[in-house]
């Protein structure tokens, strides 16, 4: 299956990774066909060693021949070659910002929230506070909008699909109350008309099958 430019698209990734699923999302919303390599982290792919070998991480992109890691470099790279949909908004400031809470969620607001839901009983209180206040600082970037980039999905939006996704997951099997309608009733309503979104709806990975794997990782 080839894109719409002619040129085979492929993708390594990882089903489980909320990383992974930004470039699947993008590249959803834009309507370019791909191709989708599962990797297996325990016996990593020829193509893997060869198109990622500093990081050896997913997911990387592969288009006309030309490797591209990280998945925000990827979700831009995917905004700049097919420009219907756009993801990140075309006044400058605005791109700016998008970009600046874009590298926010993955400095410090997913790593909060990761380290809340897998942090031992010592550190948690700490882990969970941190993790609060950065839903709380996610809240007020959001303001009254209904997603991110307005009225529809754009950078910010896929950025944050660990807060609109997996978050709920990782939270029942901690035993966490963090994103709730009552804490963070904008951010929640924002979650779920994420989720439900038609196209990100039939993107993300199964609810059940997520859980399973991140409780078997939990009891380990």
């Amino acid at each position: 299956m080839a894109s719409e430019h002619g040129e085979e698209v492929k993708v390594l990734g990882k089903w489980s990774s909320p990383f992974s699923n930004r470039v699947v999302l993008s590249l959803k919303l834009k309507g370019v066909a791909y191709k989708y390599s599962e990797e297996d982290f325990a016996n990593k792919s020829d193509d893997l060693l060869k198109y990622n070998p500093i990081h050896k991480k997913v997911p990387v992109l592969i288009h006309k021949g030309n490797p591209l890691p990280e998945s925000l470099v990827i979700v831009e790279y995917i905004d700049d070659t097919w420009t219907n949909n756009p993801l990140l908004p075309q006044d400058p400031y605005e791109r700016a910002l998008a970009r600046f809470w874009s590298k926010t969620l993955d400095d410090k607001i997913l790593p909060a929230l990761w380290n809340a839901c897998w942090s031992d009983e010592k550190g948690r209180d700490k882990a969970v506070e941190e993790a609060l206040e950065a839903l709380k600082i996610l809240q007020e970037a959001l303001k009254d909008k209904r997603f991110f980039g307005g009225e529809t999905i754009g950078l910010v939006d896929i950025a944050a699909n660990f807060i609109g996704y997996w978050v709920a997951i990782l939270q029942e099997i901690a035993g966490l109350e963090l994103l709730t309608i009552e804490k963070f009733p904008k951010l929640y309503k924002w979650s779920q008309e994420f989720v439900n979104h038609p196209v990100i709806k039939e993107s993300l990975p199964p609810r059940d099958k997520l859980f399973a794997f991140f409780k078997a990782s939990a009891s380990k």
